[in-house]
């Protein structure tokens, strides 16, 4: 995806793409450890010293989770992560977002949500598990556009986003006209052209 997809506001500015996951763990390292203590809390559901961060950063590049981001001369500022099945205890890919204090509501989070669940598709998941902190007013109402439906409990907010591609409706079969249909309709066009006429000028109606 290049910068032409983000919206007008960072337009000038950013790219998404996918990070290389061995080459760039830096990047998405470095923009964790920049989250304030409010997005760290949101991201992580409770706040995170650095050395917790350095190592997620680090087995994220080992442990086959995919990293999507938005970067601004070279710098991540928002990240979407895909963690496969097997790093979770109920064999379910989980996905998880961080999007920095300056970049909140412009759109980089739907995109990078698209974006995600597009790749998450193409690797043949049927469904995707979100957590995220209750009171993460923003990633809920992001989760709920893209059709996750989220349950609380113990202070976090949990739901899951159906992959399954809905079945589109068919299309409508054109309706086909014979010229005996045609003549009929023109005859009962003229019928109802001429009683209207009559109505109009008082002119008694004939059968």
């Amino acid at each position: 995806m290049s910068y032409q997809d983000v919206p007008v506001s960072t337009v000038a500015k950013g790219v998404v793409r996918t990070l290389n996951r061995h080459d760039e763990l830096p990047l998405l390292r470095d923009h964790l450890l920049r989250l304030d203590h409010e997005s760290r809390r949101d991201r992580f559901h409770g706040f995170m010293d650095d050395s917790f961060i350095e190592h997620y950063a680090e087995k994220c590049a080992s442990d086959g989770t995919l990293v999507i981001a938005y970067l601004e001369a070279g710098v991540v500022r928002a990240a979407a992560e895909l963690h496969p099945p097997e790093t979770s205890p109920d064999l379910q890919p989980e996905i998880a977002f961080s999007v920095e204090a300056g970049l909140r509501r412009k759109g980089v989070g739907s995109i990078l949500f698209r974006k995600l669940i597009s790749e998450a598709r193409a690797k043949g998941y049927r469904t995707l598990r979100i957590t995220t902190g209750a009171q993460n007013d923003a990633m809920r109402a992001l989760a709920n556009k893209f059709g996750a439906h989220l349950t609380f409990r113990h202070g976090e907010s949990t739901g899951a986003i159906d992959l399954k591609e809905q079945p589109r409706p068919a299309p409508a079969t054109p309706a086909v006209f014979t010229p005996m249909d045609t003549a009929r309709a023109i005859i009962q066009f003229n019928r109802a052209y001429w009683k209207f006429l009559l109505r109009l000028y008082g002119w008694k109606q004939i059968a």
